[in-house]
C-alpha cells in the first residue's frame, strides 16, 4: 500500500502509516475471531465533527441476507478484504443513522466534495483510511485516475496501486444535503476560511442543490449571506433568492451595500419588487428606492450612497469620529469629502493625507478644490476616463445643484468592465 506526505496527520503521528482504500474494504468479508466467515462488508461508517480525521464508528455489513449494523466496540481490526470482529458473537443490530453519520460508499465516494485549501470542487475517487492513535480514521481521498483504476483491478493487483493526488481530509468538506441527517456543519471552520468570493465561485460551480446547500451553510452569519450574494455572478444571485419569501429576500438585502442590494431588486419579477422593498428596514428602503431611479450602467446605478462628507470648518477630530460612526464600507472611505454652508461639494482630501494634517486645521483649507466629480446621469466611460485620468480611487457623484449623492470606487467599475474571470483571483473551478 502506498502513503500519503507526513504532513497530512500532522499532529496526530510522527509516521505516515498505511493506507487503507475503502474500494478494497467494501465487498470484502466480515469475519469472526476465528477467521470465520460470516458475511460481506457493504459500508463503513463514520460521524462527522470537529475531528480533523474523524474515526470509523462501525460497519454496515450483509449477514444471512439481512443488513446489519456493526458497532466500532465489535471491530478488532480492518484490512484490505476483511472486516475482523473482537468478539465470538455478533450482536445483531438494524441500522439506524445517528446525527452527523454518512455512509462512506455511498454518501461520499464518487460525489463532489469542497477542497477547502484549494477552494474549489474535487471528486472523490476513493476513500482513505489508516489507524491513527488507536482506532481507524478517514485520512484523506484520492481525485486522481489511479484511484479509478485501482478499482477496476484484482485485489492483489489493486493493493499495488499507489496513493493518486492525496488530498488531507482536514482540508475538504464533503456534501451531505442528500443524507436525511447530516448538513454542512454551521458555522463550520473549514468554510470559515473562504473568502465570500470562493464561496460564490463554489456555488457558481456546484449543481444547484450543492450551491444551496453552500449557502444554507453560511445563512446563520447573515451578513456573510449577504457578502456571499454580493459576490454571485447575475443568474445565480437569482437563481437562489427566488425561492425565497419576500421576508427572506429582505433579509439578505438588508445587509448588502446599497448598490448591490438596488441590482438585486431590479433583477426580481416586477410583480416582487416593491413587496421586497417594503419589507426592508426604513434607512436600506429609502436608499434602494433612491437607486432605483438611476440606470444601472451610470454613474448614478453604479454608485454607493454611503460616504463622508463634511462642513469645510471641521477638523481632523471631528472627522474621525464622523468616519468611526459611518458604515461606508473601506473602499468608499479612501477619502474625505468636503462641503461649503449650502452643502455644494467643494473638493475632498485623501485619508492619508487628512491624518498626516495638522489636527486643527480646517478641512476646507486642505481640500482639492474643484475635485473631480460627475453626475448621476453620466456613463460608465466618463467615469472611467475620469479615474484614469487623474488616478482616482473613488469619484463623487453629484446631483443639479452640485450637492453630492453618493460615490463610484473603481472596484464598482472593474466590475462591469472586467471579464468575470479576470475579477477572480483564485482560479477556475470545477472537478479534478
Amino acid at each position: 500500500m502506498g502513503a500519503p506526505p507526513l504532513s497530512y496527520a500532522a499532529g496526530m503521528t510522527t509516521e505516515a502509516p498505511d493506507l487503507l482504500h475503502l474500494s478494497l474494504i467494501a465487498g470484502g468479508q466480515l469475519r469472526d475471531t476465528s477467521g470465520g466467515r460470516l458475511g460481506k462488508v457493504d459500508d463503513l461508517i463514520v460521524r462527522l465533527g470537529d475531528a480533523d480525521f474523524p474515526p470509523v464508528s462501525g460497519a454496515l455489513a450483509s449477514v444471512a441476507n439481512r443488513q446489519v449494523y456493526v458497532p466500532a466496540d465489535q471491530i478488532g481490526s480492518i484490512a484490505h478484504g476483511r472486516v475482523d470482529l473482537r468478539s465470538e458473537r455478533l450482536d445483531v443490530q438494524p441500522f439506524v443513522r445517528r446525527p452527523q453519520e454518512v455512509l462512506l460508499r455511498k454518501d461520499v465516494l464518487d460525489r463532489q466534495l469542497i477542497n477547502v485549501d484549494g477552494a474549489r470542487l474535487v471528486r472523490a475517487n476513493e476513500i482513505e483510511l489508516a489507524r491513527l492513535d488507536g482506532w481507524y480514521r478517514v485520512v484523506g481521498v484520492e481525485t486522481g485516475m489511479r484511484s479509478v483504476l485501482r478499482r477496476l483491478l484484482p485485489r492483489p493487483l489493486a493493493e499495488r496501486v499507489r496513493a493518486d493526488r492525496f488530498l488531507s481530509w482536514a482540508s475538504v468538506e464533503p456534501f451531505t444535503g442528500h443524507v436525511p441527517t447530516v448538513r454542512l456543519r454551521i458555522p463550520h471552520p473549514k468554510l470559515a476560511r473562504l473568502h465570500p468570493a470562493q464561496l460564490a465561485d463554489l456555488v457558481e460551480a456546484a449543481s444547484h442543490l450543492e450551491g444551496r446547500e453552500i449557502i444554507e451553510a453560511v445563512k446563520t452569519d447573515q451578513e456573510r449571506e449577504a457578502d456571499l450574494f454580493e459576490e454571485l455572478d447575475d443568474q445565480h444571485r437569482l437563481e437562489f433568492i427566488e425561492e425565497r419569501s419576500d421576508r427572506d429576500v429582505a433579509a439578505v438585502l438588508a445587509e448588502m451595500e446599497p448598490d448591490d442590494a438596488a441590482d438585486l431588486v431590479a433583477q426580481l419579477p416586477e410583480e416582487r419588487r416593491e413587496s421586497v422593498v417594503r419589507t426592508l428596514p426604513i434607512a436600506q428602503r429609502r436608499r434602494v428606492r433612491r437607486l432605483l431611479g438611476y440606470d444601472p450602467s451610470t454613474a448614478g446605478g453604479l454608485m454607493s450612497p454611503e460616504f463622508v462628507c463634511v462642513y469645510g470648518q471641521a477638523i481632523q477630530a471631528e472627522v474621525m469620529a464622523k468616519i468611526r460612526r459611518s458604515r461606508a464600507p473601506a473602499e468608499v472611505l479612501t477619502a474625505v469629502y468636503v462641503m461649503g454652508p449650502d452643502r455644494r461639494l467643494i473638493g475632498g482630501i485623501a485619508l492619508a493625507d487628512l491624518l498626516r494634517a495638522d489636527p486643527d486645521v480646517e478641512l476646507d483649507r486642505m481640500a482639492v478644490r474643484g475635485a473631480a466629480r460627475v453626475s448621476a446621469d453620466a456613463e460608465l466611460e466618463e467615469v472611467a476616463r475620469l479615474m484614469s485620468d487623474y488616478d482616482l480611487n473613488a469619484v463623487p457623484v453629484v446631483d443639479e445643484r452640485e450637492q453630492m449623492i453618493g460615490v463610484v470606487t473603481v472596484d464598482d467599475v472593474l466590475e462591469v468592465v472586467l471579464p468575470r474571470s479576470w475579477r477572480r483571483q483564485f482560479g477556475v473551478f470545477g472537478s479534478e
